[in-house]
């Protein structure tokens, strides 16, 4: 259809639309008309992305003296081959009205690993080896070589890139990463760097979250987007984790020990250089006396990482003298490394400010602040030189260099912490130096509290989320961040410390109630249920749990799908359910499958899974709040009608990470630590139906939002913990939760939610009219509607 918000004609590729979708456009066009940031809060399958490209493309069609460029800002490969085959469909509705005038250039642009097609390059292992062996066939240098040396192998793909120089273009349309792969096949070109040469004439770009927020990568990819730009952060609600990630470094022992390899082998280098070509090693001093870190004419095949700092704070200034001389440089790597290994070498946990830990590397080390900040661009430089191309056998000293440029960088915002061992496991050492950022996301801070492993580790960790997204909020037009699980969408502005021109939640209009979400807080022996910590061992909350889970496999048809708060956790209590005969009665009715930290393995399990739901036969998928398939994978229709939460997945909240990040918050941005647990436990859940007080909810609004996926679908989801019965826990999740959630389904015994469950499907096995018509609450609106809702003002919404 095609329809009018204000002075914007809208392109919009189906017959109908849900109301919730035309507000979501008329507050996004109010935020691109005030060319500011916005926050959208609208539950999952309700046609998030469409909405988005239909109205930014559009509004871009009718503002052609001022063309913007949208720049919009997945999570997975998965989720961006999505979106580009949504635009792919929107972008052939523009052109069937409008012709040539809606041509328009988009293309996904990931790693070399998912889009090269040289197999000699393509079959590495993984994403860092398959830079490091593109590196060797297409570097300047060795390119170079092979003009003399015809047995000098390269990579005819770039080969022939390069030669057809400008004219190795991509012609107008909308290219997934398959797509660009076969044209790149077709044409004899490498796509890869085809892709990266077009990001800046393409009119839409697809990309990670990580090309904008990463400033090792955003150096490389995005420095030449323009301001006039609409940036969208979809599926965003963990995006504060991915800005600590972004200025986060994590060292282990095994780390130092390969920095010291690395160190030694560009000795060897340096004086292999100085008997054959001693002049390159002069050429590179005298350029750093006169300011120059890099040279200017460097080819995107030989760019390897940008500066780990951000934009804003690098400094514009010459090498310090005691790190210009090759020589001179390694002395101080390996004593930097000494003193980091000397660190390690404790018995109990320390924390230190940034400053306090500079100044103890200076006193001890003899390594002041200034080289410090330097050593990343110094390697680089360095390695440059030295014609390195296995840049894969060189990330542990570059991990090194990273910990020192932000150590040296930043004063405020980060925290040194060093753990010998982890704290629920304090017999086992397992040294870490961790440097963490106080503004920067949580999640992080918990990955790396949660690690089991018993090698030794050094962590710089970073606090404060807004300092990796600040750049992004000062430099582009508008950025849109939104996803179906925001709430309390007013605690985004404050963790990621920027002011939204609009902030607005959508509910989800439905013609029938087909989310039935309820708390349960005791068993069918009326004992309560609870993973709090002086519980989940209980066996009386075992058993229950376990009945639960039973009287729910016999009568939901198809898959259930139940998260635990923890590995751990879901290993014992399944381990407990196999002796007591429970998993055995489960059995009975539906198949098992449990999600593992093998990639591998939890794939094949999730196909099983499906396989099981598709012939009938029914399945139980065991998962972890705070897992892969907790983020990224949907249970739509029959793969998911049901979700059970066991527990509230709080943060492990006696990690020295965490406690300092809580601090900071607390002390920075006035947010109570409670809130803000609970904030992270409770959306975490939501996101599996749809998509530990603050933190806690978060989670769980990740994990039953999984369920429902469209407004033909239907689910329930179970909260089975006594804590969710309270107001001030409750009250964080969505409210397209909350708003099905009645008095009737709280406080509820085993016994009472089998009962609410068998009305529930019962219900929804029932015909009914899915535009709503007939009901008075239309959810599925008309062109003729759409065009009285523009006459009338968008607020006059039929719920």
């Amino acid at each position: 259809m095609k329809f009018q918000i204000e002075e914007v004609t809208v392109y919009f590729p189906y017959d109908n639309i849900y109301p919730e979708q035309y507000t979501y456009m008329v507050e996004l066009k109010r935020a691109l008309d005030a060319k500011g940031h916005c926050l959208l809060e609208m539950p999952t399958g309700t046609g998030k992305t469409i909405a988005l490209l239909s109205l930014i493309t559009s509004y871009a069609l009718a503002k052609t003296e001022s063309p913007i460029k949208l720049i919009y800002c997945t999570r997975t490969v998965h989720e961006m081959e999505k979106t580009l085959a949504e635009l792919k469909f929107l972008h052939n509705y523009q052109v069937k009205h409008l012709g040539a005038a809606a041509k328009m250039l988009a293309i996904g642009l990931s790693s070399r690993k998912n889009l090269c097609v040289n197999p000699k390059v393509s079959s590495a292992e993984n994403r860092d080896s398959v830079d490091a062996a593109c590196r060797k066939l297409t570097a300047s240098w060795v390119r170079s070589m092979a003009a003399e040396n015809p047995n000098q192998p390269t990579c005819e793909f770039y080969e022939n890139y390069d030669r057809a120089a400008g004219g190795a273009v991509l012609p107008a349309g909308v290219y997934t990463l398959e797509d660009l792969r076969a044209f790149g096949k077709e044409k004899g070109w490498c796509p890869y760097f085809l892709a990266r040469h077009m990001v800046q004439f393409a009119n839409v770009v697809v990309y990670s979250y990580q090309y904008l927020l990463d400033p090792k990568v955003a150096g490389i990819i995005s420095k030449e987007m323009q301001k006039e730009s609409v940036v969208v952060f979809d599926e965003a609600h963990n995006i504060d984790n991915v800005c600590i990630e972004a200025l986060s470094v994590s060292v282990r022992r095994q780390t130092l020990e390969g920095a010291i390899r690395n160190i030694s082998r560009i000795e060897n280098e340096i004086d292999r250089f100085k008997d054959i070509d001693a002049g390159r090693l002069r050429a590179e001093y005298n350029r750093l006396v006169e300011g120059l870190a890099l040279r200017g004419d460097l080819s995107a095949s030989d760019a390897w990482l940008a500066n780990p700092a951000l934009p804003d704070d690098i400094l514009r200034q010459a090498v310090p003298g005691n790190i210009r001389r090759a020589e001179h440089f390694l002395h101080v790597l390996r004593r930097l490394v000494q003193y980091l290994k000397v660190k390690l070498d404790t018995d109990k946990v320390e924390k230190e400010s940034p400053v306090s830990f500079v100044a103890s590397i200076n006193s001890d080390a003899g390594i002041d602040q200034k080289a410090l900040k330097f050593c990343y661009d110094r390697l680089h430089s360095l390695l440059m030189t030295l014609e390195i191309t296995d840049t894969d056998e060189f990330l542990h000293i570059q991990t090194i260099c990273d910990f020192a440029t932000l150590v040296g960088t930043y004063a405020r915002g980060f925290s040194i912490i060093i753990e010998p061992f982890d704290e629920r496991m304090p017999l086992i050492p397992d040294p870490v130096l961790q440097v963490s950022s106080l503004s920067l996301s949580l999640s992080l801070s918990l990955s790396l509290s949660l690690s089991l492993s018993p090698l030794c580790m050094l962590c710089l960790c970073c606090h404060d989320a807004s300092l990796a997204i600040k750049p992004v909020f000062d430099r582009f037009q508008s950025v849109v961040i939104t996803s179906g699980t925001l709430s309390p969408i007013d605690l985004y502005p404050r963790l990621l410390n920027f002011h939204p021109v609009v902030s607005r939640s959508f509910k989800m209009s439905l013609t029938r109630d087909c989310i039935c979400p309820m708390v349960l807080t005791r068993g069918s022996d009326q004992l309560p249920v609870s993973t709090k910590f002086d519980m989940r061992s209980d066996p009386g909350v075992v058993r229950n749990y376990g009945k639960l889970l039973v009287e729910m496999v016999s009568i939901v048809p198809d898959g259930i799908v139940c998260f635990f708060v923890s590995y751990s956790y879901m290993d014992g209590i399944i381990n407990s359910w196999n002796e007591s005969g429970i998993l055995k009665d489960i059995m009975q009715h539906k198949l098992v499958f449990i999600e593992t930290q093998d990639v591998v393995e939890t794939t094949l399990a999730l196909d099983n899974y499906r396989r099981a739901c598709d012939c009938g036969r029914g399945a139980v998928f065991f998962s972890v709040a705070r897992g892969k398939v907790a983020e990224g994978i949907d249970f739509d229709r029959h793969y998911g009608r049901l979700v059970i939460m066991f527990g509230v997945p709080f943060q492990y909240t006696e990690s020295k990470i965490l406690r300092a990040r809580l601090e900071y918050l607390r002390d920075t941005f006035q947010i109570k630590e409670g809130d803000f647990l609970t904030f992270d436990a409770l959306i975490d859940v939501m996101n599996i139906e749809l998509t530990d007080r603050n933190l806690n909810q978060r989670q769980a609004a990740q994990c039953v939002g999984r369920v429902i996926r469209s407004k033909a679908d239907y689910g329930m989801m179970i909260f089975a913990d006594k804590r969710y019965s309270r107001h001030d826990k409750r009250s964080k999740l969505p409210g397209w939760i909350l708003s099905h959630l009645r008095d009737a389904n709280l406080n509820l015994s085993t016994d009472m939610a089998l009962h609410i469950a068998r009305e529930f499907l019962r219900k929804m096995a029932q015909p009914y009219e899915k535009t709503g018509s007939t009901t008075g609450r239309k959810t599925l609106l008309s062109q003729e509607d759409v065009e009285k809702l523009g006459n009338n003002g968008a607020q006059e919404m039929l719920y």
